[in-house]
């Protein structure tokens, strides 16, 4: 009798298993109802569902334009007739030989200083800011306030003030410079001058990246350090520097492609005149003032490579690592 017992104890819950199935073949929930057989394919599929329009979105506006714009670049279009004669690489050998095509290379090195200027100015601000401060909340607004602006108003606010006998002329003439200066007039003057308008505009953007980073490392540390007799530059090497060296290295990325890309400032200040035609300026002049498409195509493939391989050196030289600061 024990060893019967025992038997029908063991067999019991395969037993109870097995009668836990309905004659369909679907097994019952936790609360008796029977699970569907479409169950599991949607659930795999809803995931997918979500993705859709998104992925449609990206690859009918941003996938499928710069495959067109690849296949421009192979040929003669002028962005109007339905013919599209090949020339295979004709005009990527134009944009290299030509002198004045790949001149303009050289103003994105104005924006590449003026980009690592405002990087330090709001790293500067979001390290002093971040500590305990009298207005410090007044101040975050007035440095962020300017990437507020539209960059069109942007650019004839600017216009005004750096013409002759404007606003910096007469800030100029309180400090005994007098007389009218021409900071639009020259190539060397007028780039500096509309990379300084960049750093003023964009420095608010880095100087929120920045705060959110320093912001993010515990509150510990810095108590910790402060015991230690710390002072507020070796809390910044120690602790905020490499807290913040993702942030910073995105900002530098950024910062290269951007110079790289200036459009908006040049063009409504000057249009590309007195020497201050970017490479994206040019672009725009071939393929709609002078009708060259398959050439502007073809600039504009050489800058996003360009912009790729700078990005990808930089992520070999400076991995993303997470930095443990404790």
């Amino acid at each position: 009798m024990t060893d019967m017992t025992s038997e029908v104890a063991r067999r019991g819950p395969r037993s109870g298993a097995r009668a836990s199935r309905t004659p369909a073949g679907g097994a019952l929930r936790s609360g008796g109802a029977p699970r569907s057989w479409k169950t599991r394919p949607l659930r795999r599929l809803t995931p997918w569902l979500f993705l859709a329009g998104p992925l449609l979105l990206l690859i009918t506006f941003t996938y499928v334009p710069v495959g067109n714009m690849i296949f421009y670049s192979f040929t003669d279009w002028d962005g109007v007739s339905p013919d599209r004669r090949m020339v295979g690489l004709d005009n990527y050998e134009q944009i290299f030989t030509r002198p004045e095509l790949f001149r303009v290379f050289f103003v994105s090195f104005y924006y590449l200083a003026a980009s690592f200027v405002q990087i330090a100015i709001a790293l500067y601000f979001a390290t002093v800011l971040s500590f305990d401060l009298r207005f410090r909340n007044l101040f975050k607004g007035l440095l962020f306030f300017p990437y507020l602006i539209n960059g069109v108003a942007i650019g004839f606010v600017f216009l005004y003030f750096f013409q002759d006998g404007g606003t910096l002329d007469s800030v100029v003439s309180w400090f005994g410079a007098g007389g009218d200066h021409a900071w639009l007039g020259s190539a060397e003057s007028a780039n500096t001058s509309l990379a300084g308008v960049s750093v003023w505009r964009f420095t608010g953007l880095n100087f929120v990246l920045f705060l959110g980073a320093v912001q993010s490392i515990p509150a510990e540390l810095y108590e910790a350090a402060q015991l230690d007799g710390a002072t507020r530059r070796q809390q910044f090497r120690h602790i905020i520097a490499p807290g913040i060296r993702p942030v910073l290295s995105l900002s530098v990325i950024l910062a290269v492609s951007g110079s790289l890309a200036v459009f908006e400032i040049p063009w409504i200040m000057t249009g590309g005149a007195t020497g201050t035609q970017t490479f994206v300026i040019q672009t725009i002049k071939l393929a709609f003032q002078f009708n060259k498409t398959g050439l502007a195509s073809a600039a504009a493939v050489i800058l996003l490579l360009i912009i790729l391989l700078i990005t990808w050196i930089q992520r070999r030289l400076v991995p993303d690592e997470r930095t443990d600061l404790v």
